[in-house]
């Protein structure tokens, strides 16, 4: 003997199992973003109180009365090992890196996803296999090699001052690092740059082929105005890893003025001289995450729709 069940009843079963899906699925989520976000939590609350507030209080508590002081001295006045003058001079520094290695990586992997794609020639297929395998290279096994070759670049700027007058950034730590950063990204910008050329239309480029327009014409103009989803996430890749990079920085401007930020904020961290500030400590910290974590709040929508642009083919 079967029981029928009536739609209605049906209806609010369904209705009551996707309300639970939805409560099981966010409540997990907020638990995540929870267990995620409390570590920035903490270091914001603690860079806004003062060191007795953080010796006496409790850390997850707010600050009583929030003060700047702490980013104030992070910025200008913490000792970074025997200087104290804070990390101002590390910011710019980071950026004179950053900012060049993340242009010209971004272009010459657009010209390498251009020609692997849309110029084919013999071969093609093995170059993009070779520098395809440069992605899985680990940092850890080019750093003799390539300070071989850094260190040859310096002596060759030592000779072109002593012809010239000018060493051409040659031997600069900063030069160093934009050429470490540029070439190291390249497989991944090549690889980026080249699946998302794979499912762009050639027909376009043949017809301004047709037309008289030739390589450098039809990337500027055609290629580069249709690229921006692409672009924006080489750009975001390039400039998190370049930014939070500590190993190239460490090993090849690890002293001196032309530290990058990494390395100076871990020199902060590590001086021994007196009191452990943690408020400067994190409001130091703060500062180093801000041009990444604006970076994201900018362009970080544009992310996974220019990852997704190019998955059609490739």
């Amino acid at each position: 003997m079967s029981v029928a069940i009536s739609p209605s009843a049906s209806a609010r079963s369904t209705n009551g199992m996707k309300v639970l899906n939805r409560v099981v699925i966010y409540g997990l989520l907020i638990l995540f973003a929870i267990v995620y976000l409390m570590p920035l939590f903490v270091m914001v609350v603690t860079s806004f109180k003062t060191m007795d507030e953080i010796q006496n209080g409790n850390m997850l508590s707010l600050p009583a009365a929030p003060t700047f002081d702490a980013w104030i001295k992070a910025w200008g006045e913490t000792c970074v090992g025997l200087t104290c003058a804070g990390i101002k001079g590390y910011f710019w520094n980071s950026i004179k890196m950053v900012v060049p290695a993340v242009l010209i990586s971004t272009l010459f992997g657009a010209l390498n996803g251009y020609v692997l794609t849309k110029w084919r020639f013999p071969g093609h297929t093995l170059i993009f296999g070779l520098m395809l395998f440069a992605c899985f290279i680990p940092f850890q096994s080019v750093l003799l090699p390539m300070a071989t070759i850094l260190g040859s670049l310096g002596r060759f700027g030592i000779t072109l001052e002593d012809a010239t007058g000018f060493s051409f950034g040659f031997g600069n730590p900063t030069v160093n690092l934009v050429f470490v950063h540029v070439v190291y990204g390249l497989g991944f910008t090549t690889l980026f740059f080249r699946n998302f050329y794979e499912a762009f239309p050639t027909e376009l480029v043949k017809a301004a082929q047709v037309d008289g327009a030739g390589f450098f014409q039809i990337f500027r103009r055609i290629m580069l105005p249709n690229s921006l989803p692409i672009i924006v996430v080489t750009v975001i890749y390039q400039f998190t890893n370049i930014w939070n990079d500590f190993l190239f920085a460490s090993a090849y401007a690890g002293t001196g003025e032309s530290m990058p930020m990494t390395v100076a904020l871990n020199n902060v961290v590590n001086t021994s001289t007196g009191v452990v500030e943690y408020n400067v400590n994190m409001a130091a910290a703060m500062i180093a995450a801000m041009p990444t974590l604006l970076v994201y709040i900018v362009a970080g929508r544009y992310f996974v729709r220019g990852l997704m642009a190019g998955a059609v083919k490739g």
